[in-house]
């Protein structure tokens, strides 16, 4: 019997992934993150409003400097970075155990919703990190199972990827946590090690551009994220949502899996990995995962922030796997592929051709809460409204550089990344920071709104506002909007309300850091 080529199969692996992902991009058009994200490449900084810079410096390079820019160009970054990780995972579990963990390691990344399509796929901070992330988990895999302590460079080049995860977002500090606590339990005479600290020095390099941006700016990011998470009013819905969304987003199948896992694992610790192995992935998971669970009950939280957690754990899976199947691809796995594919095509097929939005039917917020719509339109209602615009200045309703107000960071990327790309019309935010976020300095470098100046606000009905409420102030007129419907299916899914406003009779104050 001809003996099989993990290697190969991983690599073919990584090469039809990546094919999905492309093709699935051609037909999903950028979210309100991933076109958020899209300012942090027009305008790069040591550190944003939300998150260190890596995302944008990434979609720099797969644009090729912005030169090359559309949906695919823009996660073409997300695509690689989630091949390379793959690599890294098989790396790992081959080291860990052996290749047949590797591969099924691999598999496990693949299909989880968070590292594949999340991280994976669409262009986000977790994107460029899980890349470094990855990285760093097989280094401190080679500095404990092959006894590599005393290897300077290693030490650095993990020190190195650490720097570069909290680079992309700054909870990769979590893994000198983790592996913190795993020296102090396994291996304390680490602590007598100089070279673990120069890594934690090259670590804390990277904390200084965004230390100094920070100071610049009055800590405003340190003061945005800590109003998220320092609620004291006890939330058992949010826990549960975010349990429950931690379930999907992993993949149900893969999360039950796991599950299973840690139970055979407790059962059988020494048919898993030696007891150092089995406290290192320990240590790198459940601590994050419980400490977003922890925060859950008193804040508001994301479910995909506990993603990286969940990493390690794909190793005590893939070794139950391997324990219970002989097959390349387990009964088990097969059924997680099935169910994100389904998802997947399913998710397609509703975004370009569903009659009907899957949120709120009230006209006043058409749409609101639908995910689709968050992936759709954006593209041709930007060519419709181009048009409107050019037969506006045409006919002299409306200046030929007016800019389109925001007041909300959300539709504001979708504005940047669609609207103005192809009307040509800058986007300029008016509102409180915690609305606006990026926008308050990308208004900086943007020809700023002038008295007698006439504008347009653009209001998605899925994302109400009320300019009359907002820009009435600024405006001697707010004209009834031209409304340009979403047609999807033969019927309408959305309406755009596309506002006048004219004569700019006072200037907004400016934004307080």
């Amino acid at each position: 019997m001809q003996a099989i080529s993990y290697n190969k199969l991983v690599y073919r692996l990584i090469f039809i992934t990546i094919a999905i992902k492309i093709i699935l991009s051609l037909f999903v058009e950028l979210g309100i993150d991933e076109s958020y994200y899209w300012m942090y490449a027009i305008q790069p900084d040591w550190n944003h409003f939300d998150h260190p810079p890596m995302v944008g410096f990434l979609i720099e390079l797969s644009t090729f400097h912005m030169h090359w820019v559309n949906d695919v160009s823009m996660r073409l970054g997300a695509i690689i970075s989630g091949a390379v990780a793959t690599l890294f995972i098989f790396k790992t579990g081959k080291l860990l155990k052996n290749e047949v963990v590797g591969w099924y390691a691999a598999l496990i990344y693949n299909c989880a919703i968070y590292t594949a399509i999340i991280a994976g796929m669409f262009i986000m901070p977790d994107s460029p990190q899980m890349v470094f992330w990855t990285a760093a988990l097989y280094i401190m895999a080679v500095l404990i199972v092959n006894n590599k302590e005393k290897s300077l460079g290693l030490w650095l080049l993990l020190g190195l990827m650490i720097g570069m995860a909290l680079y992309s977002k700054v909870h990769g500090l979590y893994l000198w946590a983790g592996f913190g606590l795993f020296i102090l339990i396994k291996r304390p005479k680490w602590l007598l090690n100089y070279r673990l600290y120069a890594g934690v020095i090259i670590s804390l390099l990277f904390v200084i551009p965004i230390v100094w941006w920070n100071v610049q700016n009055n800590f405003i990011t340190y003061r945005y994220h800590s109003e998220r998470v320092t609620h004291t009013s006890l939330h058992i819905d949010d826990f549960f949502r975010e349990v429950l969304g931690e379930f999907a987003y992993q993949n149900p199948v893969v999360f039950v899996l796991i599950v299973v896992a840690l139970i055979y694992a407790i059962k059988n610790r020494k048919a898993i990995f030696n007891n150092a192995i089995n406290t290192w992935l320990v240590c790198m998971s459940i601590p994050m995962i419980a400490l977003f669970w922890g925060i859950s009950l008193f804040n508001a939280t994301l479910p995909h922030w506990s993603g990286p957690g969940y990493i390690p754990l794909y190793f005590f899976a893939a070794v139950y796997l391997q324990e219970k199947s002989v097959k390349v691809v387990p009964a088990f796995l097969k059924t997680a592929y099935g169910l994100l594919l389904g998802v997947l095509i399913l998710g397609v097929f509703i975004v370009q051709l569903a009659p009907f939005n899957l949120g709120s039917q009230d006209k006043a917020n058409f749409g609101e809460y639908c995910p689709t719509l968050d992936v759709s339109g954006w593209n041709h209602f930007s060519h419709e409204l181009d048009t409107l615009m050019q037969h506006d200045i045409a006919k002299g309703i409306m200046q030929p550089d007016a800019p389109i107000i925001v007041g909300k960071m959300f539709p504001g990327g979708h504005l940047e990344y669609y609207t103005h790309r192809i009307t040509g019309h800058r986007v300029l935010a008016i509102g409180p920071l915690d609305e606006i976020h990026k926008f308050a300095w990308l208004n900086k470098d943007r020809k700023p709104l002038k008295i007698g100046d006439d504008a347009y606000c653009v209001v998605p009905s899925n994302l109400p506002f009320n300019p009359n409420e907002a820009f009435a102030q600024y405006f001697s007129v707010i004209e009834q909007p031209e409304i340009i419907p979403q047609i999807r299916g033969g019927k309408i899914v959305r309406y755009f309300y596309i506002y006048r406003m004219k004569n700019c009779k006072a200037l907004p104050q400016p934004i307080a850091l």
